[in-house]
């Protein structure tokens, strides 16, 4: 499979939002940016904060939408038309309802499953053939309880699993980058899953 050449983490900007679930996937591109040593520079053109990366052996751009949430399309459509990067090169990193808090999934193509990033990213580009990193933040039971807890803070133990499953999905990421994600995909759902079953992850 192709290498990876852009790495979009998904949130909403403002310190207002920053620590609620909904940023998971922006919570994700800063652990990598700093683990990279990357800073990431405010682009108005791209509607994104950019860096470029070393990961493994391969270079990669690093993005974080400065878009509300329901707007991620405008920022990766432009991210991808400048960069003249398709879609099959390109990471999405969203949160997810539907995995509990300390999961963490690779999948390729498919729907938004309800993610209004993922909606609005599939409308620009029309289709969703691009790769995507699930990082659950569990469901609260009821559909019309989902906005206040997407847009709310984790508790310290749900936000400790969070964290501890992007440091999972750091780990494998230089595999997904160099484009062995049939190796990322294996290790990251094993490793959480485990993680899951020995009680430190979510019950």
């Amino acid at each position: 499979m192709q290498p990876l050449r852009l790495v979009i983490g998904l949130g909403n900007p403002g310190p207002e939002y920053a620590r609620t679930r909904h940023n998971a996937g922006a919570w994700f591109l800063d652990a990598l940016a700093e683990r990279a040593g990357v800073a990431l520079g405010r682009d108005a053109k791209l509607h994104a904060e950019v860096g470029k990366a070393s990961i493994g052996d391969q270079l990669a751009w690093l993005a974080r939408p400065t878009t509300y949430m329901n707007e991620s399309g405008r920022a990766v459509a432009a991210l991808l038309r400048y960069y003249r990067i398709e879609p099959e090169e390109a990471l999405v990193v969203h949160d997810e309802l539907d995995l509990d808090p300390g999961a963490a999934r690779l999948k390729f193509d498919g729907g938004h499953g309800g993610q209004n990033g993922l909606r609005d990213i599939i409308r620009q580009l029309g289709h969703g053939r691009f790769h995507r990193l699930r990082i659950g933040i569990g469901h609260p039971g009821h559909k019309d309880r989902v906005t206040p807890w997407v847009l709310g803070r984790p508790g310290i133990d749900d936000e400790a699993a969070i964290r501890r499953a992007i440091d999972e999905s750091l780990d494998v990421i230089p595999l997904a980058v160099a484009g062995n994600l049939a190796e990322a995909t294996k290790r990251l759902h094993t490793r959480t899953a485990r993680d899951a079953l020995a009680g430190r992850g979510p019950a």
